[in-house]
């Protein structure tokens, strides 16, 4: 009986599972935890809670005025027209009637009997916003060609070429800074040098001679290279747009350049290439998602600046369109286009929205401008989504 005990298998217990040693077992930690992650959460929310108020105000108060409940569905007159006055007036059956100053005048002309009572004029309250819309196009165009070419090319330099070294780094530092200069300081600057600087020459029929520090007669025509400065124009306004956009653009592509992979750059020059065929062919179009990023981004915080335009090329009434009010031909019609005042649509928005007393009448013209100029900066920003979604399913590395 002994020896059957011993051959016996002994029973085992049930072994406790081991406890995980990565485990907090203080419940004080767990509360912080969860309080911490309570407040990223909070305030991730809060933005975007924000955003949503803004974009909701803003589409609940203008979207009335762009989108109609009748064909043709969008107030056509609204992209058509240029602002104006607008006349408010009681005629002879007590009805109150609203009409922009050309309708007025061609009301009156028609009906040179009819009764207007109790009439009230509102400046830039009636019309639409076609002329800031031209006006900030020219200048957005102008200001990226500029922009884009100069900081593209710096940042091939920067990153392809230059060496390491303080005078490297200090360019970048300066980069840095330049970034950081509110856009009133860059306005004053463009004032300054742009519009007054007589190394900037135009093509002219008659120089102005006060400004002009001397002018190159051109043959056969009877026009002038005049060195005399730009003045407040659309190229002093672009000009002065250019250089504030430069740290952004020079500074994104800068980026999508250093993400290219160095094998790329290695490979193309290990085949023979020289370094400019290495960075067209190898470099470049790998770095033109990040590039159109950049540049569109630039487009949206060009469109949208004021102070810059206000001081340079903006004003707050033209009338005419730019090309309507052009002289001359070739060469002189150009530079007499390039050099005009322009309406710009910040600068509209900022004229009836702060510089005008508040009244009813001016609502549909400031909401529905901050609303056309909301559709633009979101046009803007899904352009370079699609933009570089497309280019990066293209090129893969």
């Amino acid at each position: 009986n002994a020896w059957e005990d011993m051959l016996e298998e002994p029973t085992l217990s049930p072994a406790k599972p081991a406890a995980n040693p990565f485990r907090s077992e203080s419940s004080k930690r767990k509360v912080l935890d969860r309080l911490g992650t309570g407040v990223f959460a909070f305030f991730t929310y809060f933005i975007l809670a924000c955003v949503i108020g803004i974009l909701g105000k803003i589409t609940y108060d203008g979207a009335p005025v762009i989108f109609q409940s009748e064909a043709p569905f969008i107030n056509t007159e609204f992209f058509s027209k240029s602002p104006m006055t607008l006349h408010e007036f009681y005629n002879e059956d007590g009805e109150m009637v609203r009409l922009d100053k050309d309708d007025f005048d061609q009301y009156k002309k028609d009906n040179p009997d009819a009764v207007i009572r109790d009439e009230h004029t509102f400046s830039y309250a009636g019309g639409g916003v076609l002329g800031p819309l031209v006006g900030t196009a020219m200048l957005v165009v102008l200001c990226m060609v500029a922009a884009l070419f100069i900081g593209i090319s710096a940042a091939i330099y920067l990153n392809e070429y230059a060496s390491k070294g303080r005078v490297v780094t200090t360019i970048r530092l300066a980069i840095m800074n330049l970034a950081g200069v509110p856009s009133i300081v860059f306005g004053l600057f463009g004032f300054a040098f742009f519009c007054f600087s007589p190394i900037f020459p135009v093509f002219t029929g008659s120089p102005d001679w006060e400004r002009a520090i001397y002018a190159i007669p051109l043959w056969p025509s009877e026009g002038y290279l005049s060195f005399q400065g730009w003045g407040k124009s659309v190229l002093a306004g672009a000009a002065t747009l250019a250089v504030m956009v430069l740290p952004v653009i020079i500074a994104a592509c800068e980026e999508s350049l250093k993400a290219v992979p160095k094998g790329f750059r290695e490979a193309s020059l290990a085949l023979g290439a020289t370094k400019w065929q290495c960075i067209r062919t190898a470099v470049l179009p790998y770095a033109t998602p990040g590039i159109l990023t950049a540049s569109v981004l630039g487009v949206t915080r060009v469109a949208g600046e004021t102070a810059p335009i206000m001081f340079t090329a903006a004003v707050a009434s033209k009338g005419k369109l730019p090309w309507q009010d052009t002289e001359g031909s070739g060469l002189y019609w150009m530079s007499n286009l390039l050099t005009q005042m322009v309406e710009a649509l910040p600068y509209h928005i900022y004229t009836v929205s702060g510089k005008l007393p508040a009244n009813e009448a001016l609502d549909d013209m400031r909401y529905g401008s901050v609303f056309v100029f909301l559709l633009l900066v979101v046009g803007f920003a899904m352009i370079s989504v699609v933009l570089r979604s497309r280019f990066r399913n293209k090129l893969k590395w």
